[in-house]
């Protein structure tokens, strides 16, 4: 798999979220702070996170996934637009549940935006930590079921704190 890469558009309210490659908890606080931005602001008209190029995501990257569309439903009214066609991807987004947030769809779009790499944050080891455990926790709101996969992390990961 090749090193995990996010691109972000911003226009007029309609974010761009590009995967690239396997994209892992080393690109999570970059991507909780671009969610940040998304969040604060109050014209969100639309959402996208294209994963045509995307290889792999980890639990963590799906956790802070779930965070977006859960608070992009919650505060904006919209689900978030994931595109995908990696069915190992789409296998894992189907079992842990992300069909109830997201609006997943297999065909290729046409999407005309200006894309950037996503600004570099270099965290630190508790402020990581603390991420994964949020992530997780998040993955278990989604559905029940992933408790059993992640409650050992989360205890192990609480305790290190």
């Amino acid at each position: 798999m090749s090193a995990g890469k996010i691109l972000v558009s911003d226009n007029q309210g309609n974010y761009l979220l590009k995967f690239l490659g396997d994209v892992r908890v080393t690109l999570c606080g970059s991507l909780n702070r671009h969610m940040e931005t998304i969040f604060g602001s109050h014209d969100v008209k639309k959402v996208v996170v294209d994963m045509l190029e995307a290889e792999g995501l980890d639990s963590t990257t799906l956790g802070l996934m779930a965070k977006l569309g859960m608070y992009c439903r919650k505060e904006y009214g919209i689900n978030v637009q994931v595109f995908c066609q990696n069915q190992s991807i789409l296998r894992t987004l189907d079992c842990m549940g992300f069909d109830e947030i997201f609006d997943i769809i297999q065909e290729v779009p046409a999407i005309d935006a200006e894309l950037h790499s996503i600004e570099s944050v270099s965290s630190e080891v508790d402020e990581i930590r603390r991420q994964v455990v949020e992530a997780h926790k998040l993955l278990m709101e989604l559905n029940p079921d992933n408790s059993k996969e992640f409650t050992d992390l989360i205890r192990a990961l609480e305790a290190d704190q």
